[in-house]
């Protein structure tokens, strides 16, 4: 006798599963549209946010070249906290 978990997720799979087929295709649908729902509200809060920090003049301009040299600028100094740890460790010696 093979024991299966039982999630939460599972369950509701299973009260899915025992859904007749077209009441199965209405709740794909419904959720697909909810989904969507959701994403374009996230897209309109990303941006309200990002024009608010337009507004703030606090968003950076230029091209997408000027981005990638930023990132990888980014990526490859050492970050402020470890500038601090290096400049207080030569300090003590």
């Amino acid at each position: 006798m093979s024991q299966r978990t039982s999630t939460p997720f599972q369950r509701a799979i299973d009260v899915i599963e025992a859904l007749p087929l077209e009441d199965q295709e209405t709740l794909i649908d419904l959720v697909h549209r909810r989904l969507i729902e959701r994403r374009r509200a996230e897209i309109a809060r990303h941006a309200a946010e990002t024009l608010q920090a337009v507004r703030e003049g606090q968003a950076q301009y230029g091209t997408i070249e000027d981005l990638r040299r930023d990132l990888l600028a980014e990526r490859f100094e050492p970050s402020a906290e470890l500038k601090a740890g290096c400049a207080q460790g030569k300090a003590q010696d």
